[in-house]
């Protein structure tokens, strides 16, 4: 999958493409349904198919920073090319590109900058300045121009729409398998093995010390599955400040289970599957062994019953 920065860097030649347009965080189903849209629209015209979304996200630019992205660039990007895409165009967003009347944003970006010839919306789509245009403003403005705008209904589950916003308040709330739903996907994040301090192989449970550049860590004591170089490992993870050690920073330790070995200074997937319980301060060391054994144990248990099809 190729990917254009900038308008800039597109090659002279202008052919036309089909798109999407939108943040695509977490690529949930409902993105995922847009994006299978866009590849059928770009397969009947005889197309490529490429997202256009956005870089630094809108919320970040214009609220006070708190929004933790579900994903990293580079994962938003493995993501889309995963789904058979043949390029994404990840435009800067800035405060003069998000005060640039709607208008010219379909003449010069996706008209003139893009070569859009269709494009695929959600149904609540909004651009320009103030967010002031949306569908009929894109379809007429669009018209003008040979621009096709076809637009996706909200995906529903339980009821409510699938959207990034609930799906990180899901996470943050723990609620990790109803994250996961809407995902269409177990929540992962991308990290380094590190070395730390060896409090884990002490008390007999080894750990895996983790950093990761993704925003959005939900805390607590997981079950969760670690791959490592196509290798996958059955996991239990905490996430928390290790308060039995009066810790202050936020750290990822992953035990795998039954692994002597270790991964230091490995690139790893750490995915999310089931909350077990919050991060508690026990009294000593040998408390909290009898804990993470207890973990271990709950964490095997959920693994046997997957294995036996009983779900996840």
């Amino acid at each position: 999958m190729r990917v254009f920065r900038s308008l800039a860097s597109l090659p002279p030649s202008k052919r036309p493409w089909a798109v999407a347009i939108g943040n695509f965080d977490g690529l949930h189903l409902g993105h995922r349904r847009i994006i299978a849209r866009l590849k059928a629209e770009a397969a009947k015209r005889s197309l490529p198919a490429a997202a256009v979304t956005f870089a630094p996200h809108p919320e970040k630019v214009f609220g006070p920073h708190r929004l933790c992205m579900l994903q990293t660039v580079g994962q938003r990007l493995d993501g889309l090319s995963e789904l058979g895409l043949d390029a994404a165009f990840i435009l800067p967003f800035s405060l003069e590109f998000a005060r640039c009347p709607g208008e010219q944003f379909v003449r010069e970006t996706l008209l003139a900058g893009i070569n859009a010839r269709v494009v695929i919306v959600g149904a609540d789509f909004r651009f320009g300045s103030e967010r002031s245009a949306g569908v009929d403003e894109l379809r007429r403005w669009g018209r003008r121009g040979g621009l096709a705008v076809r637009t996706i209904p909200y995906v529903k589950r339980a009821g409510r729409i699938v959207r990034s916003s609930r799906i990180r308040d899901l996470l943050l709330g723990g609620r990790i398998e109803t994250a996961n739903a809407l995902l269409g996907r177990p929540y992962a994040v991308e990290c380094d093995v590190v070395a730390g301090a060896g409090r884990g192989r002490r008390i007999g449970y080894p750990t895996a010390n983790l950093i990761t550049p993704n925003e959005l860590v939900p805390r607590g004591v997981f079950v969760t599955i670690l791959t490592a170089e196509e290798r996958v490992f059955p996991s239990v993870t905490s996430v928390g400040v290790r308060p039995t050690f009066h810790g202050h920073d936020l750290t990822v330790e992953t035990h795998v289970l039954d692994f002597r070995s270790d991964l230091y200074g490995a690139g790893v997937r750490l995915a999310f599957l089931r909350k077990l319980r919050d991060e508690i301060r026990y009294p000593d060391a040998e408390a909290l062994r009898a804990q993470i054994g207890r973990d271990a144990e709950a964490a095997r248990g959920y693994f046997r019953r997957r294995e036996l099809g009983h779900g996840i």
